[in-house]
């Protein structure tokens, strides 16, 4: 029995040992060498991720220097208890006015 492909190109090619080795290899990175492509691709948007929560993390940082700067000061030691503590000196009356826009849920927004 002969076969009739046998002098065809496409079938010299799919014959071949060496494209055969080629294509396991790229299968083999592709998918699952453990560099593969996907692993980079999940490495990559983790990486994104850190670097976003890196900027924000430093913009707070930021805001923290500057918070511990304006409270070396005593007045501004004194206001930032009566805003956030509700502090109060003697003799004195405290009325906390609460509108229906400041309700929680529209400060998480």
């Amino acid at each position: 029995m002969i076969n009739p492909y046998k002098n065809s190109t496409w079938f010299k090619c799919v014959s071949n040992k060496y494209i055969w080795v080629l294509l396991f290899f790229i299968v083999w990175m592709v998918f699952l060498d453990n560099y593969s492509y996907f692993d980079h691709r999940f490495l990559d948007d983790q990486i994104g991720e850190l670097e976003d929560n890196k900027e924000y993390y430093q913009e707070e940082i930021n805001k923290d220097e500057e918070q511990i700067k304006q409270l070396k000061n005593p007045a501004q030691i004194e206001k930032y208890a009566r805003e956030k503590y509700y502090m109060k000196k003697e003799n004195e009356d405290i009325y906390l006015i609460e509108f229906e826009s400041d309700s929680i849920e529209n400060s998480i927004k």
